[in-house]
């Protein structure tokens, strides 16, 4: 049987479907934020905050498909079947009903409607606007075959035209210059460093192992077939939204530092990019930021329930999808309503464990095409990414914590480790670790 032979118009929607799955709250706010704060910095840190919010991300749906992964679970599995069982429950977790989807919820409630109500009444409206706003995001998701019908080419579009529209003004009629603040806090120091680590608040590297199925099962929809035609057709697909993503979180990071010429540093990027809004575009700015923050937002949910819907019927086939779908919309419409505030706080420590365990297995997924599957180098360079990441990941405790003495104690253990100070205290360790497999495989064969 011919495969079907895929149009650039194919990919660019592909990509398109991508992108829109990818570019969610965190991804709106966060650039905005580190341009604000970075100040005259802000090149040196948007470098780094593209390494891993679009980098890494693009990695990820590369590394799926050349080991022709059916799924987190497959791909983790590597390392062991109870690894991975456990890493896939954290990652989906994290990217699903604890964490990323009520941020999704809450982030659009307060920065789209929230202003636009009284105070007293905005516990109720929140629970209310989150039964609506997961509701909708579960009647998207019957259908995953639609997927890129829905996102691809009417969601993503949308919104890509109501945030172009204040991104050009904004670079045509700047509020001041690149050097218009000083650079802040860890961005004055280590702005590269800290770009990084932004990076990780997209929790896109988590989110493109789990979309990297959808975009394996869309082109295989398409018409293609064999895997080195699906490789190259998420590597296409996957330009797409590197271009995208880098066009626009520069535009972004560059708009933010130089509003600096006319507004102070705000506490968030949410404040920061609804004061730009109504500063270039008056009151109809207002509505416009409220419009893209529920549609960026809702696209990226109904993404999330179809990729985590899908992992559980592949992780335990009796379970229906129709069934899981309705949990995980369930879950998260439950957390929202604990507040933006209190889920920022304890996914930060979450995302610091959880990164580095990724990052590693993505890595090698793509190393395996020139040195063969080795067990002991999965082993041994995720055994010591998890020893290193739990220090990282209680460096990242609210203060609170920090001041048990059994963690106090742990972190004084951590702070010997290279570039701990900085959040990367996992990086020497992995590579230690690396080098003690690769050279057991050695042995072995």
């Amino acid at each position: 049987m011919n495969q079907k032979k895929l149009s650039f118009t194919n990919y660019v929607f592909v990509g398109s479907m991508l992108f829109g799955l990818f570019f969610g709250a965190a991804n709106l706010i966060f650039p905005v934020f580190l341009g604000q704060h970075a100040g005259s910095k802000t090149p040196i840190a948007n470098l780094g905050f593209l390494l891993t919010a679009v980098g890494l991300p693009f990695l990820g749906i590369l590394a799926m498909s050349l080991t022709n992964s059916n799924g987190v679970h497959d791909l983790s599995s590597k390392v062991g079947k109870r690894y991975a069982d456990v890493f896939t429950i954290l990652l989906y977790a994290t990217i699903g009903p604890f964490f990323a989807m009520p941020r999704l919820a809450t982030v659009s409630f307060e920065n789209g409607i929230k202003s636009h109500i009284p105070e007293s009444s905005s516990t109720i409206i929140l629970l209310l606007y989150s039964i609506l706003f997961f509701g909708i995001a579960y009647l998207f998701s019957r259908k995953p075959s639609n997927l890129m019908e829905y996102v691809g080419k009417w969601l993503n579009p949308a919104c890509l035209l109501l945030l172009g529209i204040l991104l050009v003004l904004a670079l045509i009629n700047p509020l001041g210059t690149l050097n218009s603040g000083a650079s802040l806090d860890a961005y004055k120091a280590t702005p590269f460093v800290q770009g990084l680590k932004d990076g990780y608040n997209t929790m896109d590297v988590l989110a493109s192992l789990a979309f990297g199925i959808i975009v394996i099962s869309t082109l295989k929809n398409l018409g293609i077939k064999k895997s080195k035609d699906i490789t190259v057709g998420a590597l296409k697909s996957g330009l797409v939204v590197v271009f995208l993503m880098a066009v626009i979180y520069t535009a972004m990071s560059f708009m933010g530092a130089t509003s600096l010429g006319h507004f102070k540093p705000a506490e968030n990027g949410a404040i920061a990019l609804s004061q730009l809004s109504k500063q270039y575009l008056g009151d109809f700015g207002s509505l416009l930021f409220a419009v893209i923050v529920i549609l960026v937002t809702l696209k990226t949910t109904i993404g999330l329930i179809v990729a985590i819907g899908e992992a559980i019927v592949d992780f335990n086939q009796n379970i229906p999808y129709q069934k899981a779908i309705i949990v995980i919309s369930i879950l998260p419409m439950i957390f929202a309503n604990a507040g933006l505030d209190l889920i920022l706080q304890w996914s930060i420590p979450v995302l610091m464990f959880i990164y580095p365990l990724s990052i590693t297995l993505m890595l090698m997924a793509l190393l395996e095409p020139l040195m063969g599957y080795r067990k002991p180098v999965y082993v041994w360079t995720t055994v010591f990414a998890v020893f290193a990441a739990v220090f990282d990941a209680l460096n990242a405790m609210p203060g609170g914590v920090k001041e048990f003495g059994l963690v106090k104690s742990l972190l004084n253990i951590g702070s010997h480790l290279p570039l701990f100070a900085h959040g990367l205290g996992w990086l020497v360790p992995s590579l230690i670790g690396f080098a003690i497999g690769f050279l057991l495989s050695l042995r072995a064969r």
